[in-house]
């Protein structure tokens, strides 16, 4: 077991260099599809508002590790070992990456979800231009598309339409040539060659949240109420995209201290987790800090 690891660690780093000489920024996984390197401050007190992204120097913050560089790629490689697999982090230049993912359940009735998919494309008249393609073991797709730098593109679970969830700003994709405990990803014939296929634009509509309505100065509703409302509309399903979205507002107007509590509180309203409100919130901070 420990030789087949090994050589599964050697591909998986073979095959993230040279993800990486393609513009595409890369972490170590375990088999569990999860970041391989744990948190340096997993044993610290409970964090502040905005948590370490990397400015400490270690390794484990997850995609915010990701690099292009080969020595820190293979550095990375060397602080885990028992790596089979790699991830690729979305949204960053130069491709912007957006990840598809046509998720398949075995069991779960019509329509699955490539069907949603046709069916979307079709009532908002766009095609998916060809473009690289990764099978998953469970039998699902990953569809790689580029958006344009100056929209933030958030992950989600099911908003597009049912089975479909979207890898955007501070998610990751597993790459081809990964093992996990299921199986290997591997690239769909006659998709390697390609590079990502831009965003067709009325797919990228869908993936952007809403504006918000509101009566108000500004975009944010003069002190911000109406980004708060935003959050607070949220059903399940769209909690962590508006609540992304709201903040990455709130910081590109010059409110996100301001408004970092009151976001928290709507969001914990909806039904957020706290963790995992602070932890979105303190992505769209990152985001909005590399697009000014």
């Amino acid at each position: 077991m420990a030789t087949t690891d090994r050589r599964a660690t050697t591909l998986a780093l073979a095959h993230a260099l040279s993800a990486a000489e393609r513009g595409l920024a890369v972490i170590p996984l375990a088999r569990t599809k999860l970041p391989a390197l744990r948190s340096p401050h997993r044993r610290a007190p409970a964090p502040g508002p905005l948590t370490c992204h990397g400015e400490c120097g270690r390794f484990g913050h997850g995609v915010h590790d990701a690099s292009t560089d080969p020595v820190r790629i293979r550095a990375l490689f060397a602080a885990a070992p028992w790596a089979t697999g790699y991830g690729i982090a979305c949204g960053l230049p130069p491709h912007h990456l957006i990840g598809i993912d046509l998720d398949t359940r075995p069991g779960e009735p019509e329509p699955d979800s490539s069907t949603a998919l046709r069916e979307l494309a079709l009532r908002h008249l766009f095609t998916i231009p060809p473009t690289v393609v990764v099978l998953t073991p469970s039998g699902g797709r990953h569809l790689w598309l580029t958006g344009p730098p100056d929209h933030v593109v958030p992950n989600s679970a099911g908003r597009l339409a049912p089975g479909i969830d979207v890898r955007g700003a501070g998610g990751y994709l597993v790459g081809p040539g990964s093992r996990t405990r299921h199986g290997a990803y591997t690239t769909a014939p006659g998709t390697s060659h390609l590079a990502p296929a831009p965003c067709p634009p009325a797919l990228l509509r869908l993936l952007l949240p809403p504006p918000v309505r509101h009566a108000g100065s500004g975009p944010t509703g003069g002190d911000g109420r109406g980004l708060v409302q935003f959050v607070l509309a949220a059903h399940e399903g769209q909690r962590n995209t508006r609540l992304f979205w709201a903040a990455c507002r709130a910081y590109e107007n010059g409110v996100g201290p301001a408004l970092l509590t009151p976001l928290l509180e709507a969001a914990r309203a909806t039904g957020l987790p706290e963790h995992e409100a602070r932890a979105t919130i303190a992505s769209a901070a990152r985001m909005t800090a590399r697009h000014p």
